[in-house]
């Protein structure tokens, strides 16, 4: 049963074919048994193959299998050939037709059927008398027609139901696949700009160190140890906050033995001065305000801008440079303001992909910024030097 049942499903056609073979074989009965002349019994022969062709092709075309209804009941009109079993084709295209067909077929359908019975009791009046006999007749007749045509169009409402349901799962579907590419794509944005700021600021201050040792190595070892020492204690940093971004990508791990390293915040903006400060960079670091706890994305863009400006100031802004922070703490904010007595110019042309071949500093600075809500100006001091405020509010877009 199963498999006649998948084979019905995957051949349509051919079961229509099989309920219009049974038509013609019960309208063949009639056919033998109608007593009408010559004349009328061909043109009820033809009807009937016409109407069972009908019924055989119906999924296929269901328009001009209407049109061929049609033409068979003018022909039953014309020729006075009276109803027959072959004539409930006419309730299974318009079902077809209201189910399948295009709107201007549907609403022929729906006319013709209403008008079939109507036709068919002036044509061959059941009481020659006429009266309330015939107008039952007529509405009893109506009504298969009606509900055959209500029918289909049931089917072609729920159908299109079903289409739009469907079309709006797809729809789902696809925007939360766009979703999550755009949240992995945000998410590595977010460990490049990590990568970036604590690879540029740990390894330049090594660099410098292992620069400073080497020139000093011969004549003060002393100072060539405590650089050696300042590499050895930033190579560290790096490295934990390297295991922190990991435990990032390995979440399953992540609370295992507690190896990796708090995230960044304004109390260790001060280590960062010290840091650069021994690496042999002068800088001067005030705060302004009550400090208080902040949202921990506004710490760490705190940090890193502060990170990245100094680094930009040691790697860009020239021998003997100096710089400043400030931190300012508002009631709905915090600012800050890194400038630097340096070569501002250099700065532009890091910001624009001139100066370490990357580009990414500044424009880091401002995707960090932009992601809290905050602002962030950065350009040339007018008194020489470069300047980097920033004002991070205390709630993002405010």
């Amino acid at each position: 049963m199963q498999r006649l049942y998948d084979f019905f499903r995957r051949h349509p056609t051919g079961v229509d074919s099989f309920w219009a073979l049974l038509l013609f074989g019960v309208s063949g009965i009639w056919l033998l048994q109608a007593p009408e002349g010559a004349v009328q019994q061909g043109l009820a022969t033809l009807a009937v193959i016409a109407l069972c062709t009908v019924v055989a092709l119906r999924r296929r075309w269901p328009e001009q299998m209407l049109l061929v209804a049609l033409g068979c009941g003018v022909l039953q009109l014309a020729g006075d050939v009276y109803i027959n079993p072959a004539d409930f084709a006419l309730l299974v295209i318009i079902y077809t037709v209201a189910a399948d067909g295009k709107r201007w077929a549907s609403r022929l359908a729906l006319a013709c059927g209403l008008l079939a019975p109507t036709v068919n009791n002036v044509r061959w009046p059941g009481n020659p008398a006429g009266g309330w006999q015939n107008l039952v007749g007529v509405a009893f007749l109506t009504v298969p027609f009606a509900l055959a045509w209500v029918l289909g169009d049931s089917v072609r409402t729920r159908r299109a139901y079903w289409a739009q349901l469907q079309e709006r799962a797809d729809r789902l579907e696809k925007e939360r696949e766009a979703q999550a590419r755009m949240a992995v794509a945000a998410e590595r944005a977010r460990i490049a700009r990590e990568l970036h700021d604590v690879v540029a600021h740990n390894v330049s201050v090594m660099v410098v160190q292992a620069d400073g040792a080497a020139y000093v190595l011969d004549g003060s070892p002393e100072q060539a140890k405590q650089a050696l020492e300042t590499i050895s204690g930033t190579g560290r940093q790096a490295l934990a906050e390297m295991r922190r971004l990991l435990g990032v990508l390995r979440t399953d791990e992540s609370g295992e033995g507690g190896e990796y390293v708090p995230q960044p915040d304004v109390e260790q903006i001060n280590d960062l001065v010290e840091q650069v400060r021994t690496a042999g960079m002068p800088v001067d670091f005030q705060v302004e305000g009550a400090p208080r706890p902040l949202p921990s994305g506004v710490e760490l863009t705190a940090y890193r801008i502060v990170q990245e400006a100094l680094t930009n100031t040691r790697k860009h802004g020239g021998p003997n440079v100096g710089a400043s922070v400030r931190l300012t703490f508002f009631d709905d904010g915090l600012g800050l303001l890194v400038e630097d007595d340096g070569r501002g110019a250099q700065h532009e042309l890091y910001e624009e992909g001139g100066a370490d071949g990357m580009g990414h500093g500044l424009i880091g600075m401002r995707e960090r910024v932009g992601m809290v809500g905050g602002t962030l100006d950065a350009g040339p001091r007018p008194g020489g030097g470069f300047r980097i405020s920033a004002l991070l509010p205390l709630k993002a877009g405010r």
